[in-house]
C-alpha cells in the first residue's frame, strides 16, 4: 500500500494531500445546487435547480471540465465587501427611507450580497463633495482634532451596515492626503510628500481617528498607510517611496500604534496597483523591525492604464514570497461613468475576472470602491465620475443594479468569512473558476464564462462530475 504523505505548509500555500476520494467518501451520492446569472436572457442569479455527479474517469482533452480537488487546501477568506465613502454615504441619505433600507438590505441583509467588509477614507478623497481634513492649520498637538464632518453621512451609514452585518464586521481605513501643512507642496492635491517634521504628528492622527471612531461603537478592524502611495492626481494624494513608507511605518505609525494598545490593528502596506506590488512588498518588507508592523499587502487593478490586461502573477509571486502576509484588494471600480451603460454585462465580467483569478493567486480579502453612487457616478469634487454596482438616483428615487453587483453576489453571497479557497483549474480559457470550502463543509464553485460561445462544461471532482451548461456571458455558482 502506498504510504499517506502530508505536507504541511504555512498560509496560503497547499496544506495537505489525502487518500483519494476522500471528499466523495463523505459526499456519495450528493447533488450539487445551481445558480445561474445569463446576460443573454436577463437572468440574475435565478436558481436552476440541482446537477448530480456520476462517475467520471479520465477526462480526454475535447472535453471542456472545471477540476475541483477539495483536499488542496490555500489561504482562508477574512471577507468581501466595499466602501462607504462620502460620496456613498451622501447617496444613500438622499434616497427616500424606504430605499434606504433597500440597499443595506442589498448588501448586508439576511438575502443581500453577504458583504462583511467596510472600508473609508480617512480625510476627503476624489469621492467626496468637498475636501476637508479633522484639524485646524499648524495644529501639531492635534488639539483641534473634531468628526463632525464625518459625523453627518459617513458614520451614520457605516453604523447601519455593522449592525446589519454583525460579529463578522470587518471596517478599515485608508488616508489619501495628509493636511496640506503637513505636506512638501502646501496642497492636499497632486502628490506632494509627507514632510519628514510631521512623521511622528501624522502617526498621532491615524490613533485620534481610530479612537474618535471606536468612541461611537465602530470596531476598527485595520489600516492602510497610505491610498495609492505612486499617483501624482489631481485629488488627494500623496507620493511615498518603498522606503519612505516602510521609515514611516518602523519608526511612528507602528511604534505609535502599539504603544496605545492597537497591536491587533491589521496594518496593510501598498494600496495600490498589481504592477508595482512585488517590488514594494520586497523593498518595504525587507527589514524585519518593519515588517513586523505590517500584516497585509493591500493593491488595486489599475494597472491596466499602462497594460493591456491586469498583472495577476504579481500577486502569486508576490504571496510566494511573503506567505505570513494576507493579500488585500482594497478598491476597483470601472471608471468614466455613463448612465446608458448601467447595465453592460461587461461590467459584471470586469468583476468576475478580477475576484476569481486574485482569489485563485493568494487573494484573502477582496474590497469594491463606492457601494453607491448617484446618477452621475458621483458626487466626486474632481469630476472623476465612475460606475458602482448600486446606482441611485437622486432626483427620482429609483435603484439600478448592475451586473458589478450580481457578478460580485456569486460570490460574496455563498462564500463566508473564513471559508477556506481548494485547489481547482479549468482546462478552457473561457472559463475562469474557483473553489472555496465553508466552515460547515459546503463546496462552493464560481465558474465565469466571458466568451462569445455557449460552453458544455463537466465539474469534475475526484472521479465524479456534473454536466453544466456555462452560456456565452454568464456566470455561474454550484453549491454542493
Amino acid at each position: 500500500m502506498r504510504k499517506l504523505i502530508v505536507s504541511c505548509f504555512v498560509m496560503g500555500i497547499a496544506v495537505s494531500v489525502s487518500a483519494q476520494q476522500s471528499y466523495w467518501k463523505k459526499n456519495a451520492g450528493k447533488t450539487a445546487k445551481v445558480i445561474l446569472t445569463n446576460s443573454k436572457v436577463n437572468e440574475r442569479m435565478t436558481d436552476k435547480g440541482s446537477v448530480k455527479f456520476e462517475q467520471f474517469g479520465q477526462p480526454k482533452e475535447t472535453e471542456a471540465c472545471i477540476f475541483v480537488a477539495p483536499d488542496f487546501k490555500y489561504q482562508k477568506l477574512i471577507g468581501i465587501g466595499g466602501a462607504i465613502t462620502d460620496a456613498s454615504a451622501e447617496t444613500f441619505y438622499k434616497m427616500p427611507k424606504n430605499k434606504q433600507k433597500e440597499i443595506l438590505d442589498a448588501y448586508f441583509g439576511k438575502n443581500g450580497l453577504g458583504y462583511t467588509v467596510v472600508r473609508t477614507n480617512m480625510n476627503s478623497c476624489d469621492f467626496s463633495s468637498d475636501s476637508y481634513t479633522y484639524v485646524q492649520d499648524n495644529d501639531t498637538s492635534l488639539k483641534t482634532f473634531n468628526l463632525a464632518h464625518d459625523e453627518k453621512y459617513k458614520i451614520p451609514m457605516i453604523k447601519e451596515a455593522q449592525k446589519a452585518i454583525g460579529k463578522n464586521f470587518t471596517f478599515y481605513f485608508s488616508p489619501w492626503s495628509p493636511p496640506a501643512w503637513m505636506k512638501s507642496n502646501k496642497s492636499l492635491y497632486k502628490g506632494g510628500r509627507l514632510e519628514n517634521q510631521y512623521y511622528q504628528t501624522w502617526a498621532d492622527y491615524y490613533i485620534k481617528f481610530i479612537k474618535e471612531y471606536e468612541k461611537r461603537g465602530i470596531n476598527v478592524w485595520g489600516l492602510t498607510v497610505q491610498n495609492e502611495p505612486m499617483a501624482t492626481q489631481s485629488w488627494e494624494s500623496c507620493i511615498y517611496t518603498a522606503e519612505e513608507e516602510g521609515e514611516f511605518l518602523k519608526n511612528n505609525l507602528g511604534p505609535t500604534l502599539w504603544k496605545n494598545g492597537y497591536k491587533d490593528k491589521k496594518v496593510m502596506i501598498w494600496d495600490h496597483n498589481r504592477d508595482l506590488i512585488y517590488q514594494r512588498a520586497t523593498t518595504t518588507l525587507s527589514d524585519p523591525e518593519t515588517s513586523k508592523y505590517a500584516h497585509g499587502i493591500g493593491y488595486h487593478w489599475y494597472e491596466t492604464w499602462n497594460n493591456k490586461t491586469q498583472l495577476f502573477d504579481n500577486l502569486a509571486e508576490t504571496h510566494r514570497a511573503f506567505p505570513d502576509k494576507f493579500l488585500a484588494f482594497t478598491e476597483g471600480c470601472k471608471e468614466q461613468f455613463a448612465m446608458d451603460r448601467i447595465y453592460d454585462v461587461s461590467l459584471g465580467e470586469l468583476y468576475g475576472k478580477n475576484m476569481l483569478n486574485d482569489f485563485n493567486k493568494g487573494n484573502a480579502m477582496w474590497t469594491d470602491w463606492n457601494i453607491l453612487l448617484d446618477e452621475t457616478g458621483g458626487p466626486n469634487h474632481k469630476g472623476n465620475f465612475c460606475f458602482a454596482p448600486i446606482i441611485a438616483d437622486t432626483k427620482t428615487g429609483e435603484v439600478f443594479y448592475t451586473y458589478e453587483y450580481y457578478y460580485i453576489g456569486h460570490v460574496s453571497k455563498f462564500i463566508k468569512p473564513n471559508a477556506q479557497r481548494i485547489g481547482s483549474s479549468s482546462n478552457r480559457a473561457a472559463l475562469t473558476s474557483s473553489a472555496f470550502m465553508n466552515e460547515n463543509g459546503q463546496l462552493v464553485t464560481v465558474i465565469m464564462n466571458d466568451s462569445d460561445n455557449d460552453i458544455e462544461t463537466n465539474l469534475w471532482i475526484e472521479g465524479m462530475a456534473a454536466k453544466l451548461n456555462a452560456p456565452a456571458h454568464s456566470i455561474q455558482t454550484v453549491i454542493l
